[in-house]
């Protein structure tokens, strides 16, 4: 009877191992915050923000500058026919020429102190009172009559200066036009227009009666004999191949 009693007892407990309660589960360690990274990312994303609306305000403070179309020779100034406006950011650090400034940079009368090309930005450096010439060329100031100069000439063509002879009469005009002619010789055949007023920039109209000042720069061993005949009203202009404007 014992031994019923205790295997009876033994059938009723299981073989399998007693599962711990949920309460005697081991804890988890808590998760660790870092609160420096966060703010540092935080940080991050507001410089980036700010330089990002640095660019566009810098993009959209923009000026009206002066742009050369076609090349000026040292000695040229600048005008509006040949420049025009552009646009660009505006740097304090650059002396740019603004197009409100191109009256009163004519009116002080400054010149190209170097050759500047077409297609350059203009900066106050650029010009000067007093143009520096070329080792080897001299600039020789004209005035010329109507007829003694092509219709249009503006700074930075290339023209040949010849010399002609002043006489004339009514009797013998044969005779005169053969002296003429031979008298005729050409002085430089190569020679840069460095200076000629523009009408659209004085606002005057120029009367073709009125002499018209021009400057040549010519080879140093020419400017004598140019400037001599020019003296004399015995030079006339022709435009030859090379204009800066073609």
């Amino acid at each position: 009877m014992k031994i019923q009693e205790r295997t009876g007892a033994g059938a009723g407990r299981s073989a399998v191992p007693a599962q711990p309660s949920v309460g005697d589960r081991l804890p988890t360690p808590p998760r660790e915050r870092k609160p420096a990274l966060a703010a540092l990312a935080v940080l991050l994303i507001l410089v980036g923000a700010l330089g990002a609306t640095m660019l566009v305000l810098q993009a959209g403070d923009r000026i009206e500058v002066v742009k050369v179309t076609k090349a000026i020779p040292a000695g040229g100034s600048v005008n509006r026919s040949n420049s025009t406006p552009v646009m660009v950011a505006k740097d304090d650090s650059i002396h740019y020429v603004e197009w409100t400034q191109l009256p009163e940079l004519q009116k002080q009368k400054l010149k190209a102190v170097n050759t500047i090309p077409a297609g350059a930005v203009v900066v106050g450096e650029m010009f000067g009172d007093e143009a520096g010439v070329a080792v080897g060329k001299a600039t020789v100031g004209l005035s010329l009559k109507a007829g003694q100069y092509p219709t249009g000439i503006k700074e930075g063509d290339t023209v040949a200066a010849y010399r002609v002879s002043s006489a004339s009469g009514s009797s013998n005009s044969n005779s005169n036009s053969s002296s003429s002619a031979s008298s005729s010789s050409v002085i430089v055949d190569n020679a840069r227009v460095t200076y000629v007023p523009d009408a659209k920039d004085s606002g005057d109209e120029l009367v073709s009666s009125t002499n018209l000042a021009v400057t040549l720069t010519v080879d140093s061993d020419k400017a004598a004999d140019l400037a001599q005949a020019a003296s004399n009203g015995e030079v006339a202009l022709v435009q030859i191949p090379g204009n800066s404007g073609n």
